[in-house]
């Protein structure tokens, strides 16, 4: 962490992408509930537990970002991301919707990974990759979920 006491600008960098990802994922928890409420059929107690899974873990993911961002000295974000009322309910809209912003998700912890990179930090190095792969896990059960029965490749693009 001392390069980063030498560099206001990356330290001032690293805890805007911080921020970003503390938004994102608090949105996620607001979005995943959401979806959780809208679920009808045959499926919906194995999906609505999915959701609501998917849900507190992203609210440990936000529990995460804000200690990295108070670790770093700074004040974490009251904002919250991007919230997306699309009106589909459909259970496919909804898993093209969650996949959606699992990929926006893993975009921000791969450009945290740079910047940790920069900073030569390795705690930030790790959480990041870490979370990449958590996300990117999250990712291939959505695409998984999207496939219809019996096809196995991959439609999450």
């Amino acid at each position: 962490m001392s390069s980063l006491q030498n560099n206001a600008e990356l330290k001032a960098t690293l805890v805007s992408k911080l921020n970003q990802i503390l938004e994102h994922e608090l949105a996620g928890v607001v979005r995943y509930t959401h979806y959780s409420f809208m679920v009808f059929g045959y499926s919906r107690i194995p999906i609505v537990g999915w959701l609501r899974g998917a849900a507190n873990e992203t609210l440990a993911h936000a529990h995460e970002a804000g200690e990295m961002i108070t670790h770093l000295g700074e004040h974490p974000s009251l904002g919250i991301g991007e919230l997306l009322e699309t009106s589909q309910h459909d259970i496919g809209d909804i898993m093209q919707e969650a996949l959606t912003f699992e990929k926006e998700g893993v975009q921000l912890y791969r450009d945290l990974l740079v910047l940790a990179r920069q900073a030569n930090s390795i705690m930030l190095e790790e959480y990041a990759c870490r979370l990449i792969a958590e996300e990117e896990t999250h990712i291939g059960d959505i695409d998984k979920m999207l496939r219809k029965p019996g096809d196995i490749a991959s439609v999450a693009h």
